[in-house]
């Protein structure tokens, strides 16, 4: 496998989109790419099968937000005071959880040199009766199994797809939001809702629910700092050296930019 470490700076979210799922349509036989980025504007990005209804795309816009919609599942969120990781690799015959927990224990290793000690998320909860409840519609409302968390709170949240890359081999995609500071609770007062009380409700559940690494650390991260304790993690947890350079299938993303 040869690995490549890219940090892209902020761009905008249909660009942020486009790029991860090119990535992983065009990925080499025995290639791997670890890719870090974020938002600018800020945006929400719904799951690939979510209904746009459940979002005020108008009130979205009106306050200076990006809509867009991600090439993964999940649910919405609120991109802000971020830093994205994205993961492009082949499947090699893993399972979704299975990848989960390997990229996670990845993202562990990385928070750990950041003085970080958070930890995974142990238990699954049943989607068909998560989609149904009143907070259904945002990501951090809940956890899945092998996300990170802190003292029980949410701290990254991902979401996982599988394509079919250069060569005919399964790739996958796979990327996620790390928090730095609350901006995410703001989602709250986009989302299409029966009355102020259901969107209070869905507020302490974010409240509640989720941590941030300012929170954590008392004060926000230098964001080059936060990046490379990343990369190490990565490189440390699956025993690899990324290359400096950017690969070309890098290259091509950036020219349909």
């Amino acid at each position: 496998m040869t690995w490549y470490f890219v940090d892209s700076g902020l761009r905008g979210g249909e660009y942020n989109m486009r790029c991860d799922e090119r990535l992983a349509r065009t990925l080499p036989p025995e290639t791997g790419i670890v890719r870090v980025y974020g938002w600018n504007p800020p945006a929400i990005s719904l799951g690939w099968n979510q209904r746009s209804e459940e979002i005020d795309e108008r009130e979205c816009r009106a306050d200076g937000f990006d809509v867009v919609r991600r090439p993964t599942g999940g649910r919405a969120i609120l991109h802000a005071e971020e830093v994205t990781y994205c993961v492009v690799m082949p499947a090699e015959g893993a399972g979704v959880l299975s990848t989960y927990h390997e990229i996670s224990r990845s993202l562990l290793a990385g928070l750990h040199r950041l003085g970080v000690a958070a930890s995974f998320e142990k238990s699954q909860p049943h989607f068909p009766t998560l989609y149904r409840s009143a907070s259904s519609s945002v990501c951090f409302t809940s956890s899945a199994r092998y996300e990170v968390q802190y003292r029980g709170k949410k701290l990254i949240g991902s979401a996982q797809r599988r394509f079919i890359g250069e060569g005919g081999k399964e790739v996958v995609l796979q990327h996620g939001s790390l928090l730095v500071g609350p901006a995410h609770r703001g989602i709250a007062r986009f989302l299409r809702v029966e009355d102020e009380q259901q969107r209070e409700w869905i507020s302490r559940e974010l409240n509640d629910r989720t941590t941030d690494l300012t929170a954590i650390l008392g004060e926000a991260p230098m964001r080059e700092h936060l990046v490379g304790c990343l990369k190490e993690g990565f490189e440390e947890a699956w025993d690899i050296r990324f290359l400096p350079s950017e690969p070309a299938v890098w290259m091509k993303s950036e020219q349909h930019s």
